[in-house]
Order: structure tokens, then C-alpha cells, then sequence
């Protein structure tokens, strides 16, 4: 079975390594990684003369795979190339849409890896949906590729444990490591012809209950301070380290410093405070009055500076008399 890999991040090189070790470590597997697609490399200075390649695209290029690296996967000339590469079986992970023509061109289909337990969290952010929602579990879906986004027939879903001090960094790399079992399985079950493709229509009851993972912007990041103590903390680490939760102090004359936090402790404790007030000794912590308790800045970043534990951030910034906007 000759296989075509798609992906560009971290997390999609992990399922493309174990693949290729198991690959070579068992001639008679019945499969063979015949060549990857990723992103075009990305220029990485003003000059132009200067190329990222994706970490997929790096992986592969040691690994001595040829690659395709298409602006647009409706260009004639990539499907071309594509088919000539004679897959029998396509995997798509952290990769883009693809266009019907792509995804259904090998005989036995493509599936996908999506970083949940689908049907649950379909779209571009599961990883930080789960935890900014609280949720205990999470995990990871192989699916075969239909025509809308993360609605196909399931094929595995494995359970990722989420711990009270995972962000979304953390629960990123249990996911990649669980991924990469979770792909392997998925192609070996294909190989053998026992897979029972499961429809997600069968799997949930409520259409109302399903949550979704929408992308996020800047201002999806941004910390509402009226919320309470464990949701707050939730949407902190759920956010870090990227694209990170953010918030603004705003001082006497009214100018705004904007402050994207990293990492926050939390504290029970009625203080009948109003929420957001800001209390500090000025010296080694910031808290903020909210709902339920306090929640404590821990790691923290001004603009054009680096990420800094609080108490570095006091030696050089006094909040004294500034306010956080809720």
C-alpha cells in the first residue's frame, strides 16, 4: 500500500516518524510512505533571501522523502505530480482544507488526525477549546475525509487525560506522542482490511451538545474579568503559550499598557472586592479580585519585552493606581 503524507506543523511530524520507523523496521508491513505535501517555505526576513522550511518538510528531507509544497492544491500541475506518486491511501495532519479532487483521489480515501475526541471540538482550536472549557478529557480522532470539515466516518478515537496544570502547550505534546500511536494503529487496521468506519451521527444524541473548536483572534484572547476564579484560570492556560491570553492596565492618565499572561495561580476566598480590582504589594505579586477569589499573574509579558515571572516585571513597572479594564 503505497501511502502520501500531508501535514506542516510539529504535531504532524511525530505520526510521519513513527510511520517511517515502523516502516523500516518491519519489511513486510504492507505499507510505504511514497512522498509528503506541505506549506511553501515561509521567508523569514525583509530581505527575502532567507527560507523557513516547515517542520514536516525538514523531517522528511532527512528522512530522504521527495516533497510537494503547492501554493494552491487546486493547481493542475500539483495534482498531477500528485497523482503520479500512485497513493493508495492519503493522511492528513494539521494540514489545509483539501479540495474533493485531492481527498478522494486514492483508491482506499484519506483520513485525517484531529487533536479531539470528535465529534466533540470539530474546528481550527480543539487543544485550547478543551481546556478554556475545563474539560478533564480529551483526545484524538482518526476519521476518513468527507465533504464537510470534521464530519467524517470515524475510524479510532483515543482518550488524552487532561491534568489541573496542563495549557495548551503541555496537552499539544500528549497529544502529538498519542497521535502517532493513534495514526500507526489506524494504518495497520487499514492494511489488514478490518476497519469499521463508524458515522458520527451515531455517536452523540443532541446536536445542541456538541461544543466547537473555532479559530481564535486577538480578541478571543483577551481576559474577561467577570468571570469566575476557575474559568479564568481555565482561559489562561487554555491560551498559553500561544496565541496567549492578554489584558490592559490603565493608569491615572488614562494610557492603556497591554499585558499578555502566561501562567496564573488561583485563590478561593471572599474578599467582597470589586471584581478586577487590581492588589499588589508592589513587589512580588498582582492579584485580581474576581468572582469566587483572586487569580495571580505569574508569567507575564509587556510589549517588545521578554516573558518574565511577576515579581521581575515590578522591579521595572509600578501598577501603583492603575486600573485593569474588564
Amino acid at each position: 500500500m503505497r501511502i502520501v503524507y500531508l501535514g506542516t506543523p510539529d504535531f504532524a511530524v511525530e505520526p510521519l516518524r513513527r510511520l517511517l520507523e515502523k516502516q523500516r523496521e518491519c519489511a513486510g508491513c504492507g505499507y510505504e510512505i511514497v512522498g509528503v505535501v506541505t506549506m511553501p517555505d515561509k521567508m523569514i526576513n525583509k530581505r527575502g533571501n532567507q527560507l523557513l522550511m516547515s517542520p514536516v518538510k525538514q523531517y522528511a528531507v532527512e528522512q530522504g522523502l521527495p516533497v510537494l509544497q503547492p501554493e494552491s492544491l487546486k493547481d493542475e500541475a500539483f495534482q498531477s505530480a500528485l497523482r503520479a506518486w500512485g497513493a493508495d491511501l492519503q493522511i492528513v495532519v494539521a494540514f489545509r482544507m483539501l479540495p474533493e479532487s485531492v481527498w478522494n483521489m486514492p483508491r482506499l480515501g484519506t483520513f485525517n488526525l484531529h487533536a479531539s475526541l470528535l465529534p466533540q471540538y470539530r474546528g481550527a482550536a480543539p487543544i485550547n477549546w478543551a481546556i478554556i472549557n475545563g474539560d478533564k478529557e480529551t483526545g484524538v480522532t482518526t476519521f476518513f475525509l468527507k465533504h464537510e470539515i470534521d464530519t467524517g466516518d470515524v475510524i479510532y478515537r483515543d482518550v488524552v487525560a487532561i491534568d489541573e496544570n496542563d495549557n495548551a502547550g503541555t496537552l499539544h505534546d500528549k497529544l502529538m506522542l498519542q497521535g502517532g500511536d493513534t495514526v500507526l494503529r489506524t494504518v495497520e487496521a487499514i492494511v489488514k482490511e478490518s476497519v469499521t468506519a463508524l458515522p458520527q451521527t451515531d455517536m452523540y444524541i443532541n446536536e445542541s451538545e456538541l461544543r466547537p473548536a473555532p479559530k481564535i483572534f486577538r480578541d478571543t484572547c483577551r481576559i474577561n474579568w467577570e468571570g469566575r476564579v476557575d474559568s479564568i484560570y481555565n482561559f489562561v492556560r487554555g491560551m498559553s503559550p500561544y496565541p496567549a491570553a492578554w489584558c490592559e492596565f490603565v493608569d491615572a492618565q488614562g494610557r492603556v499598557t497591554a499585558v499578555k499572561v502566561y501562567s496564573v495561580t488561583k485563590e478561593y476566598v471572599a474578599h467582597g472586592k470589586e471584581v478586577a480590582t487590581v492588589v499588589t504589594d508592589n513587589k512580588n505579586y498582582i492579584k485580581v479580585a474576581v468572582d469566587g477569589g483572586y487569580i495571580l499573574l505569574a508569567d507575564v509579558q509587556l510589549a517588545g519585552k521578554k516573558r518574565m515571572p511577576v515579581a521581575d516585571l515590578l522591579r521595572g513597572f509600578s501598577i501603583e493606581g492603575m486600573t485593569l479594564v474588564k
